[in-house]
């Protein structure tokens, strides 16, 4: 079967499972697909605006302004709003409910103010909102998990083997890349046609759309009791004080950021680099490209992967893939291997991201899973900003910001390895030791 058979094979799977609203997963699914159709409707309105004009012959303060932008809603999001994700029955559906609705209102006060100051703080609260919906979904991922294993009459630690949340987190991204897409088309269309204001009047809509869909997923209050995964009593005080403190996802949680900040880096690297040398502007969005390309391989390959490695050694496997294409990168030296680069980065980071996230469902008490959503996020975009900031501060070459990227990823593999060799020869808690045998 061809690369683009098994994209195709994944892609209907995955659109299978967002038609059938008769399952927890399917309606989960079907708030992502809207969700992601409106930040792209959001995008594209605000393609002129200081948030998303960001381009290659950007002044870097501009970009500078940029990064710190991306990384203020975590601000809120995190002390705030975290903690009122895991309060009371249902709060994770009030909350996707609450994000939808809120952009469903703002959306058309920042059409009447397009050309006003007023702009910035409406699409403030627009990023803050999106941001609680990412965090959010990462805690929904295994209360709908735990909704289908008790309808299908099965223990909740049975969907480990069989669907796995690292495949869920895969085809809710894959999804929600595709309906991005699919929405730029309408979205570009209107713009150029009637203008940004009506991109912002149909994205209320699609907003609306996404606040319905929300309230039809399952709450917690209809949970059987025992649906939570078992954790001990001091592990979960523990992971109240500080929800990464659980020592496999605290050693998951470095290396991922880590490539993610790999990422950061690399498209501020190739967008002053290939500025120094004067290259075409169409190498920049053929890296891109690559680059998007890469995270859909990486999205559709991780199923079968995952019924062969760990999350964890899927986890080491993307850092190895990055470093071996960095090394090739610098060795070649030249502008089109950028593009197998990014490819590589791409398949990377679709690899750990998912792999990441279902280990810290699992290992992580369902009850605090909000606030270190919300940690997990600000923690790996602030080292996707500090790698940015590099690339803009610093003024390297493309070689020697492959060689920076070998050299990244090749430290956090060594040191994730190395984690997990000390922690074999530690007492863990019973949650860590029953999923270590798995």
């Amino acid at each position: 079967m061809t690369m683009w058979a098994k994209i195709r094979r994944q892609f209907a799977t995955a659109l299978a499972d967002l038609f059938d609203q008769s399952r927890p997963f399917g309606r989960l699914a079907l708030v992502q697909v809207l969700m992601i159709m409106g930040d792209t409707l959001v995008t594209i309105s605000l393609a002129g605006s200081l948030f998303f004009s960001i381009s290659p012959q950007a002044a870097k303060s501009n970009v500078l302004l940029y990064l710190a932008i991306t990384i203020a809603p975590f601000a809120v999001v995190s002390p705030l709003l975290g903690p009122l994700i895991d309060r009371g029955q249902g709060a994770r559906r009030a909350m996707v409910v609450f994000s939808a609705l809120g952009r469903a209102l703002v959306c058309p006060l920042m059409a009447l103010n397009l050309d006003s100051l007023y702009l910035f703080p409406a699409a403030f609260v627009i990023l803050i909102l999106s941001k609680v919906y990412g965090v959010t979904k990462g805690a929904l991922v295994p209360e709908m998990a735990a909704h289908e294993a008790l309808a299908r009459g099965h223990e909740v630690d049975d969907l480990d083997d069989a669907d796995g949340y690292a495949e869920w987190n895969a085809k809710l991204v894959l999804l929600g890349t595709v309906a991005g897409f699919v929405a730029s088309i309408p979205g570009v269309l209107v713009l150029k046609v009637i203008g940004a204001p009506a991109v912002l009047y149909l994205d209320a809509v699609v907003f609306t759309l996404s606040a319905i869909a929300a309230f039809r997923l399952p709450s917690m209050k209809k949970r059987a009791r025992g649906a939570a995964p078992r954790t001990s009593t001091q592990n979960r005080h523990l992971a109240t004080l500080q929800p990464v403190a659980h020592p496999e996802v605290t050693a998951a949680l470095t290396v991922n950021a880590l490539l993610r900040g790999i990422a950061g880096f690399f498209v501020f690297l190739i967008a002053f680099g290939l500025r120094r040398i004067h290259a075409p502007l169409f190498w920049y969005g053929l890296v891109l490209g690559m680059s998007g390309l890469g995270a859909m391989v990486g999205l559709v390959i991780i199923a079968r992967i995952r019924r062969r490695l760990t999350e964890q050694n899927i986890i080491v496997l993307a850092g190895l893939l990055i470093c071996s294409a960095g090394v090739l990168a610098a060795w070649a030296d030249s502008v089109w291997i950028q593009t197998i680069l990014a490819f590589v980065i791409g398949v990377g980071g679709s690899l750990a991201q998912p792999s990441f996230d279902a280990m810290a469902q699992r290992f992580v008490p369902v009850e605090v899973q909000g606030r270190a959503f919300a940690r997990f996020a600000t923690r790996q975009q602030l080292v996707w900003v500090v790698g940015a900031l590099l690339a803009v501060v610093i003024p390297l070459t493309l070689k020697e910001g492959d060689v920076a990227v070998a050299a990244v990823a090749g430290a956090s593999v060594i040191g994730y390895s190395i984690s997990r060799l000390l922690m074999r020869n530690k007492a863990l808690p019973r949650a860590v030791q029953h999923h270590e045998r798995d």
